[in-house]
């Protein structure tokens, strides 16, 4: 399935190195060379995927993602972070502002494409090869107490209100919400949610949590539908199923 893709890379060189292999793959691919005419161009046009450089003039990478994370109509938009910063807090801050994945520079084209299509896939731009991924089948919804997931839809209802999810938040919530009050490890929802993947760690997993928390829970310093069981890891608790000893329901 071909996608709209907005790639955002003042490196010339760079981008253009982007765009050939994107259009080669049947993508429609528009460059911009800052953050500003990024914003631009998916408030015009709303695209399949924004591929996102950190370090560009004026208007960062970083702030794009933050701006399209709290804009109405963009908060969807799946996000691919591209930076020279390699280090474990610089990923975690690009996926705590809502980046679903993130590339460190130099990469090779073919994983960069590899990455691509894992996010389409998951976002649901590639709804058609979803069954071979794992996922639910079409028009069956995913119920644990308070929150539906629908995976046909791509949508995310919790207290009887639409929750806008990044692709990342979407695909935690989808696996955790396939099997209601069962203990998921980081490792176990790490591997769903990006395969194994030497450059994204279990904190990963953390950080989708607590933003999960702030969209879902009535009050997140006190979660009762996405909660810890230490030592362990994560659930979606069913209001309806009886709590079973040694569960912890306070937050981490």
């Amino acid at each position: 399935m071909c996608a709209h893709v907005v790639v955002a890379e003042d490196d010339a060189k760079q981008a253009e190195l982007i765009r050939r292999y994107l259009e080669h793959e049947g993508h429609d691919v528009i460059l911009v060379q800052d953050g500003r005419a990024a914003l631009d161009q998916i408030r015009r046009r709303l695209p399949d995927l924004l591929v996102l450089d950190v370090m560009m003039p004026g208007l960062d990478g970083l702030d794009v993602c933050r701006t399209v994370r709290s804009e109405a109509g963009l908060e969807g938009l799946p996000l691919l972070m591209l930076t020279a910063r390699s280090t474990e807090d610089d990923l975690l801050l690009g996926l705590d502002l809502g980046a679903d994945d993130y590339l460190t520079k130099p990469f090779s084209p073919r994983e960069l494409m590899a990455r691509i299509r894992s996010l389409l896939r998951r976002s649901g731009r590639t709804r058609a090869a979803s069954g071979a991924a794992g996922g639910t089948p079409g028009g069956t919804l995913l119920t644990a107490g308070p929150v539906t997931v629908d995976p046909a839809r791509h949508e995310v209802w919790a207290h009887g209100r639409h929750i806008p999810c990044t692709p990342g938040e979407f695909r935690l919530l989808e696996v955790l919400a396939g099997r209601p009050g069962q203990v998921f490890t980081r490792s176990q929802i790490l591997e769903r949610l990006h395969g194994f993947d030497r450059y994204i760690t279990t904190r990963t997993v953390d950080v989708h949590v607590m933003n999960l928390r702030k969209k879902i829970e009535e009050n997140p310093r006190r979660p009762k539908c996405l909660v810890t069981v230490y030592g362990v890891g994560y659930k979606l608790s069913d209001d309806k199923r009886p709590s079973q000893p040694g569960d912890v329901r306070r937050a981490r």
